[in-house]
């Protein structure tokens, strides 16, 4: 397939923290199969920061989808069950803080851009969080 043909995916996992490794082992193989290894190490670095918060945060279902457009944009997103917003991203603190608090900061820094918006489906709510890397990524 060209790389100029769009393509979707979506994978759908349980509240599990171990779902977060089989979103990133499945993201390198999709983006691999469609020659995008390029953009591998980064776009693993934003799913694990988007699935690690719809696992953590929230208490049901969550989704990794990758889209990649015609014009040369990967869309990486996140979908959990909680319609809440997610935090807004930190500024990066000195080494005192700890671990947490700063996914979303590391998607920003990382991506081209990033968004967030409230889902309701067949009754069912929630959030998708994304973030769209280019194809210089």
């Amino acid at each position: 397939m060209p790389e100029t043909e769009p393509w979707e995916y979506s994978l759908y996992i349980p509240n599990d923290p171990r779902a977060v490794t089989v979103c990133r082992r499945t993201l390198r193989l999709i983006l691999t199969m469609h020659g995008l290894m390029r953009l591998v190490d980064v776009a693993e670095l934003v799913a694990t920061e988007l699935v690690s918060n719809a696992v953590r945060h929230t208490k049901g279902p969550a989704a990794l989808r990758v889209r990649w457009s015609a014009n040369g944009v990967l869309r990486i997103g996140a979908w959990d069950a909680d319609p809440s917003p997610p935090e807004p991203p930190r500024p990066f603190a000195p080494e005192l803080e700890g671990e947490d608090g700063r996914g979303l900061a590391l998607v920003r820094a990382c991506a081209d851009v990033w968004g967030w918006h409230p889902l309701s489906r067949f009754g069912n709510r929630g959030k998708y969080v994304w973030c769209e890397l280019g194809v210089a990524g």
